[in-house]
């Protein structure tokens, strides 16, 4: 495998919505990971697609991820390429697709496996997914592992995509993650 290019990346956001994620375990932190995550995301000049499951029922996303998501798509199937929107708003320039999101052994996992038969390479984000329960985020992380395929950590993408300390962006991811 290869080091992360950030003009090969994109990053799909699953359903971190509102009403869902207080039914994830430790929500509170995923969403300040997350959040830090895709403002780094976007200083690194890579796309970020969010999804909604069911928003009618469940509520949009999170107010504080909106504002560095390009595109928000509603979806009502688990697996969110099942959805014409989605496929359409993934850059096809850009093969490697960041999942980050919740639930991790539902959508999370389905959206994954399916990107991977259609010709994308899904790479996980393992601090950036949740379930409600801990087993449920071990047993996603395991099939996919089982799967061969990628995981990463949110710093192991953005220093990645950053290459040097030289890149403008490093002085602001950095205050991120710290």
């Amino acid at each position: 495998m290869a080091l992360l290019k950030a003009h090969q990346c994109s990053v799909l956001l699953i359903d971190m919505q509102e009403k869902l994620l207080p039914a994830i375990a430790d929500h509170e932190a995923l969403l300040e990971r997350v959040q830090r995550f895709i403002e780094g995301v976007k200083l690194c000049s890579v796309p970020v697609v969010a999804t909604e499951h069911w928003p009618d029922k469940i509520g949009p996303t999170h107010p504080t991820l909106l504002p560095h998501v390009d595109t928000v798509i509603a979806k009502t199937h688990f697996d969110a390429l099942r959805e014409p929107a989605v496929r359409e708003n993934l850059p096809t320039h850009r093969p490697k697709v960041l999942l980050l999101g919740v639930e991790a052994h539902i959508c999370v996992l389905q959206t994954g496996l399916s990107l991977h038969q259609a010709g994308y390479h899904p790479i996980l984000v393992v601090d950036g997914i949740g379930s409600r329960l801990s087993s449920s985020h071990e047993a996603a992380c395991k099939r996919w592992a089982y799967h061969g395929l990628e995981s990463v950590t949110m710093e192991m993408a953005l220093f990645e995509w950053l290459e040097t300390p030289a890149n403008p962006a490093f002085k602001s991811v950095l205050k991120l993650v710290k």
